[in-house]
């Protein structure tokens, strides 16, 4: 990948890619530039044959603290059919993010305000540090956290919601973690180290059965059991007469590792030895 984004750095290891929103003198905030370039760098990492796992992070201290001031001043001019515009750009961009067919780990390096906390939402796993804070806080602007509500329910479910959407308060990690918002809580020091054991376990399972478990999930959630009984037996009957699974069974049958198993020794974070580089 050549291309240069104005709010965005991308970065490859291997078989992983790393999207660092790039913006750290705002807290990483998001205006429309990075929502462009967002669905931008996905639909291109959508391209690549061997990505097997993205890391979505923010650089300097905050992962992203919502929207950028100066974009929400512009809006106040705006019509409802430019407000309009803007809203459904956002909306697809969370959604081509949460629909990405390769696992996409969230590494929250900080706050996640607003907006920022629907990015976290659509990853497939997160990781934060325990410094981290969270808040849905549009209420306390007359807004609402529209675009991200559907992804941030789907986690937290209806229950947790009411209390977050309404009061706008500010959840601490552990809280984050006890409802669903992230799946764990490290020490700032330890961030990298459990972002890269997932990353680990995810390269050492079959990539085009990842792909198919997300899509499993996004199915099957919205099927009544009369549907999901044929759906699903279907959708492994496929994957055993696959490539994949054919090697798969035979590997565990044989006690050998398949041949999609990497061994990931190298830090996939280690950017000063070369391990990441820009392309």
């Amino acid at each position: 990948m050549s291309q240069q984004y104005e709010t965005l750095r991308v970065t490859h290891s291997g078989v992983v890619a790393r999207v660092a929103l790039n913006r750290p003198d705002i807290r990483n905030a998001f205006n429309d530039t990075m929502i462009t370039e967002l669905r931008d760098v996905f639909a291109r990492l959508n391209q690549e044959p061997d990505l097997r796992v993205v890391v979505l992070t923010g650089e300097g201290n905050s992962f992203c603290a919502g929207a950028d001031i100066n974009w929400m001043r512009k809006m106040l001019a705006y019509s409802y059919e430019e407000n309009l515009g803007d809203s459904l750009a956002l909306a697809h961009m969370m959604r081509e993010v949460y629909e990405f067919p390769r696992p996409v780990i969230g590494r929250i390096n900080g706050a996640a305000i607003g907006g920022g906390t629907g990015l976290v939402a659509v990853c497939d796993i997160a990781v934060a540090v325990e410094t981290a804070v969270f808040s849905f806080s549009e209420v306390k602007i007359g807004l609402v956290p529209a675009c991200i509500a559907p992804y941030v329910i789907k986690k937290v479910g209806e229950r947790h919601a009411r209390e977050f959407f309404l009061t706008g308060e500010r959840l601490r990690a552990a809280k984050a973690r006890d409802c669903g918002l992230v799946n764990v809580v490290v020490p700032p020091e330890e961030l990298d180290d459990e972002v890269g054991r997932y990353v680990d376990t995810l390269v050492s399972s079959g990539p085009c059965a990842l792909s198919m478990c997300k899509r499993l999930i996004r199915d099957v959630t919205q099927m009544s059991l009369e549907q999901a009984g044929p759906h699903t037996a279907d959708v492994i009957a496929r994957l055993r007469v696959s490539d994949e699974g054919q090697e798969g069974m035979s590997a565990f049958l044989q006690r050998r590792r398949p041949d999609w198993w990497l061994d990931t020794e190298e830090s996939w974070t280690d950017e000063s030895s070369g391990t990441f580089h820009d392309d």
